[in-house]
This record gives C-alpha cells, structure tokens and sequence, in this order.
C-alpha cells in the first residue's frame, strides 16, 4: 500500500501509460480520478477498477481546452478533498521532416504537448501547495537525442520544454513541500506508438536500446509509482529515462 490515502489525478486514462499506471496506483491504495479526451474511455477503465473495490473514478475531458481542464481539477480536488499527486500522462502527437513541417503542425505539437501541462499544473497548484504533494510530468526520449528518421523536432521541443518546467517547478515548489520530476520514456508499445510508427521504424529504434526488447507501460507506470509516493520524497526535478539504456551509450 505504497499510496494509501493519496489523493490522485491522472491524465490519459483511458489506455495506454495512464490505465497502467491507474491500475497499479489504486492496486497501491491511492484514491484516482482519470480523465481522457476519447469519449467514455476513461469512465470505463475507472469502472472497470471499480468493479475490483478500487476507489477510482473517471472523466471525458478535452484538457486542450484551458476552461476544461480547470473544471476538472477543481472538481476532481472537491470530490477527493483535496490533491496528493497530479501525474501529466497525456499528450498528444505530430511528426514531419523539419523540411517539411509547417507552422500550424508545429503549434499543434506546442499545444497537446506542452501547454496541456500548463492547464493541468496550474489550476492544481493551489491545492498541492496546502500539504504538500508530487507533480509527475511524461517528457519523451525525443527530448534528450535527436534521432534523424523520426522527424521529431516539434515533439522533442515539446518535450524539452516540460522538463525545463518541471525543474522550475521543482524550484518554486520546494518551499511548499511540492515536488515535481519527469519521466522520459524510450520506445514503448502501446497503441499510440504502433499507429504512429511503421515495423522498420520500431526495428531501428529498438536497435538503439541496450536492452534489446520495446518497454512496457508497466515499466513506465512503476516509475511513476516511485515518484508519486513517499519512497522519493527527497527527490526532485530530475527526469528519469526509462529507455533500455538509449541515452547511457551504444551496444
């Protein structure tokens, strides 16, 4: 029971990273409320924890949207009394060459990856600042190298900008007992990534690692566990790449 009792947000429920780290959350004895922008997808994953006894509920929120967000988190921290940790799993996507990315792609990019952070953090900030709590952001691998073929220069901007923040965060945080980090995942299969990357793209990447299989969302949500509990409670603004050893060298 690793997060008895704590109070928990988290984004992109409804599959993937955030069902994961949901399930393993509530299984440690969290409180949750999920939200995902597919509609009723995280109303069903939160249900079908429910149905366990687990205390987890969920919401179709367009964190897009500033005002959607702020409801959420205002809602969410009235329901729960209050927030513990805000773990920033969702984001969306956008790749091109940069010789071919346009400006509209790479706003859109900004948008669904970075300034959902900002949507999200804000609103929350006032609540975690009451006791204390953990923020956890998802950064990417695409934020610490630059891989050629992958067209990445809007999501690795991106993605460098949370970590910037979340070390800010980090900073301004401190005095109110808040701490924040990030989480960098290197090739992960889910559904997101086989939709976004073709079999020859994936074998490329998956030749970078040391260790030579895809991660999965249980490596990553064990990471977030760590970081949203009381175990890492000396631990803040660092990233944490949870990659198979892309970023330590080459095999």
């Amino acid at each position: 029971m690793r997060l008895e009792g704590k109070r928990v947000l988290i984004t992109g429920t409804g599959g993937g990273q955030g069902k994961a780290a949901q399930a393993l959350f509530a299984r440690e004895g969290a409180r949750v409320i999920g939200c995902d922008v597919q509609q009723g997808a995280a109303e069903r994953s939160a249900s079908e924890l429910r149905d366990q006894h687990y205390d987890v509920h969920g919401d179709t929120v367009d964190l897009t949207d500033p005002d959607a967000a702020r409801r959420w988190i205002e809602d969410s921290a009235e329901r729960l009394d209050g927030i513990d940790v805000l773990y920033n799993n969702a984001a969306g996507f956008g790749f091109a060459p940069f010789a071919e990315m346009e400006l509209k792609l790479w706003r859109h990019v900004m948008h669904v990856e970075l300034d959902i952070v900002f949507h999200t953090t804000q609103p929350a900030w006032k609540h975690l600042m009451k006791r204390g709590g953990s923020i956890v952001n998802t950064a990417s691998l695409a934020a610490m190298r630059g891989i050629a073929p992958m067209g990445q220069a809007a999501h690795a901007a991106a993605k460098g900008g949370v970590i910037a923040m979340t070390r800010v965060l980090a900073a301004e945080g401190a005095a109110h007992g808040i701490r924040a980090n990030t989480i960098s995942p290197g090739y992960v299969t889910t559904a997101a990534t086989a939709a976004t990357m073709g079999k020859e793209m994936q074998d490329f990447v998956l030749n970078m690692h040391l260790i030579r299989r895809p991660g999965t969302v249980d490596d990553i949500a064990a990471c977030a566990l760590y970081l949203a509990g009381d175990e890492s409670s000396w631990v803040t603004g660092q990233n944490f790449c949870i990659d198979g050893g892309v970023t330590a060298g080459y095999r």
